[in-house]
């Protein structure tokens, strides 16, 4: 009989398997607050009342149906690059231990999953399978516009820095570049800043301003082309090129949707609440069929001041100063002076990386919450269908069904049209249900007497958005508030309580949709939601993944059958499951992040706070087949760190190593890891490429 895996290490005491550094800089200790969400799903107009009482909002005058498109879902592709990928650094290309490999042999497997696996490890390096390469393509501070100077920690500017790649790397996309052989565009999230990591000597009771806006400048989006040698396979940055851009926190916006111009997002700087500076936390996000790409707000909360009102603690808005201390150099982070900035942020942003003068927009749309992700599907007729996360204890997962068709082409007035196309359409929340008897959900994991955790469900619409206005679904609120405080809308219909809805994935293969539920210290506890069969374990520490079908396979369908393809774990523990896969032929995973689909229709995923032991990996996973359910660890990243942003392409895999060295206790001056660059130098979040050493395809 197998007996759990030991512990490699020492544990984090942390909830979810961070370290307090993390917790601090990145979610605002989100794990040690109150969880936000402390309703009944029940109604919730008095605490809207109570907050909006000395507004007068504007009620919208039209109801429209968003008509369902008829046939099967064409399920929109990420453009997948040919490209061989890279060779390495020395340093970081080369790990400094080689973990011995599990015994599954690299040569079975599902196709694309044929390696031998990584085993759990605490080596301070990017460790991948016998027989792959590796290299760094581009690291925070690496200059990518014209003008901007080389990285020096030490004399760190904002100007300097709005010139240069950002910090902590999360969601990326590789894009084509048409006419440019060899060459393609990346595009990457820059979620938040560890000061504490960037500075030498920071006081975090006294930041400068020289420091504050140097972290503006580090938040954002970074666009920049990348080329490969075909040669020796080594992807680097092009410096310098025309599409190479910078957006950060000062950078302006525009909001559009059915709340923009509200007076719910009106402010002193901004009387016509439809431009805002900036972007926060950008966490996951996703490629559009037109183009584009999306990325999602996520933990905004922290960065704002003295909260007070009930919407405030519904979105886990703090009452008194900030981690950062923003607000002591820009009034518009101190809700006490500017009650409505903290409304303008909680969007998903969408980005066109082709076109350097554009503005980037936030589609209030698609609601306010924390936003891990937006993933896009077409109807068979053309239209958008978003699905998106948010990643709280006991929050929900949404979808958005367009109302306007795609353009194809890239005439000019087709991309303005295609731009236009997640303002108008309905916004839905998901509410599960088990077909299990109560009696057989005890919360420990136990697969019920069905064999299977799984059962139905159906989209709430909250609201719906039209070119003459929208129209709230939810009594009690007017459409301006759903779109706002999106979370309250889900409160009151009774949404069925996750544990951390973060990225969410349709399979290009098959229109399942697949939802990354990464941990829930709270379930189950005393005054916290108990376990249900959609989130079977108390005290979820390393979380599950389940799949959603939709209705006739058509994502605007608004009823969908669901089951849990994974719960994550050690295999030996009983209740962890991997779609009927035998567990001893699996690697060990926890807390699943962000997931995305190889060219075979694997399902990979990388992991945030392992509570087992190891480091954070990227994970391949059959989804279909004999083999569905079949999970092989692919690499695991450096001391401190977590692994953001996978693509997966037939002969390259890109991941974002974000935070290295965030560690308790670590600092400039006294780094937990040496990685990218080798010991004297500063730690870096960076991108790397995977490739087989070989030339041939991953996997095979």
């Amino acid at each position: 009989m197998r007996r759990l895996l030991p512990l490699i290490g020492t544990p984090a005491s942390h909830p979810g398997g961070r370290s307090a550094l993390t917790c601090r800089f990145r979610c605002g200790d989100a794990c040690f607050q109150e969880v936000p969400n402390t309703s009944a799903n029940q109604y919730v107009g008095d605490v809207i009342a109570g907050a909006l009482s000395r507004r007068s909002m504007m009620r919208a005058a039209a109801v429209v149906t968003v008509a369902a498109g008829a046939g099967t879902a064409a399920v929109a592709r990420a453009p997948q690059a040919q490209a061989q990928a890279a060779t390495g650094t020395p340093y970081a290309a080369q790990p400094t231990a080689q973990p011995t490999a599990q015994s599954t042999s690299s040569r079975r497997g599902a196709r694309g999953l044929r390696f031998t696996p990584v085993a759990p490890n605490t080596t301070d390096a990017v460790v991948t399978p016998d027989g792959y390469r590796q290299n760094v393509v581009i690291r925070w501070g690496e200059p990518i516009l014209r003008g901007a100077p080389a990285f020096d920690p030490e004399n760190q500017t904002a100007e300097a820095q709005a010139g240069q790649f950002g910090y902590n790397n999360d969601f990326l996309a590789l894009l084509p570049l048409p006419g440019e052989r060899g060459r393609q565009l990346l595009v990457a999230n820059h979620e938040y800043t560890d000061e504490i990591l960037m500075f030498r000597g920071y006081d975090a009771a006294s930041p400068t301003r020289r420091q504050v806006e140097v972290a503006w400048a580090a938040h954002g989006l970074s666009a920049v082309v990348v080329e490969e040698d075909r040669g020796t396979g080594r992807l680097t940055a092009v410096t310098r090129h025309h599409l190479n851009r910078r957006v950060t926190a000062t950078t302006e916006f525009r909001l559009t949707g059915p709340a923009a111009g509200s007076a719910l997002l009106r402010t002193s700087a901004d009387p016509t609440g439809r431009k805002v500076l900036g972007t926060l936390n950008n966490c996951s996000g996703g490629t559009t069929p037109w183009g584009t790409t999306l990325h999602g707000e996520e933990n905004f909360n922290q960065y704002f001041a003295n909260g007070s009102r009930p919407t405030d603690t519904r979105y886990g808005i703090g009452t008194g100063a900030t981690e950062r201390k923003w607000e002591r150099f820009d009034r518009r982070f101190d809700i006490a002076q500017e009650p409505n900035e903290v409304h303008r942020f909680g969007y998903v942003v969408e980005f066109d990386p082709y076109d350097p003068a554009s503005t980037p927009r936030k589609h209030t749309a698609l609601g306010r919450f924390k936003h891990e992700a937006a993933t896009v599907r077409l109807t068979d007729d053309g239209r958008p269908v978003v699905y998106t996360g948010d990643d709280e204890r006991f929050d929900y997962f949404y979808k958005f069904v367009g109302s306007k068709r795609m353009r194809h082409g890239t005439s000019r007035s087709a991309r303005e049209h295609n731009l236009s196309l997640l303002d108008e359409g309905t916004l839905y929340v998901a509410k599960l249900t088990g077909d299990s008897p109560a009696t057989d959900i005890d919360g420990s994991g136990k697969l019920p007497g069905d064999g299977e955790f799984d059962g139905g469900g159906s989209w709430i619409p909250l609201a719906t958005a039209t070119a003459g206005g929208a129209v709230s679904h939810v009594e009690g609120m007017t459409a301006e508030e759903v779109f706002v405080f999106t979370r309250l809308a889900g409160d009151k219909v009774g949404a069925t309580k996750m544990d951390r809805p973060e990225d969410i994935q349709p399979s290009p293969h098959t229109g399942k949709v697949y939802v990354a539920l990464t941990n829930n210290s709270n379930r189950g506890k005393t005054g916290y939601a108990p376990a249900d069969e959609a989130n079977p374990r108390n005290a979820n520490k390393h979380g599950h993944i389940l799949e959603l079908t939709e209705r006739h396979s058509r994502p605007e369908s608004l009823t969908f059958g669901w089951s849990l393809f994974l719960v994550a774990g050690d295999p030996a523990d009983s209740s962890t499951y991997f779609a009927g896969f035998p567990k001893d032929r699996v690697s060990p995973i926890s807390c699943p992040d962000n997931v995305a689909f190889d060219p075979h229709g694997n399902l990979w995923i990388s992991t945030d706070g392992n509570q087992l032991g190891s480091h954070d990996g990227l994970f391949g996973v059959a989804t279909r087949g004999d083999r569905r359910g079949e999970l092989k660890q692919f690499l695991t990243v450096p001391t401190g760190a977590e692994t953001c942003g996978p693509i997966v392409q037939d002969r390259r895999v890109l991941v974002a190593v974000q935070h290295p060295g965030e560690v308790d206790g670590a600092s400039v001056e006294k780094p937990a890891s040496t990685w990218p660059d080798g010991p004297g130098k500063i730690v870096r979040p960076a991108v790397v490429a995977v490739w087989r050493a070989d030339g041939c395809d991953i996997g095979i």
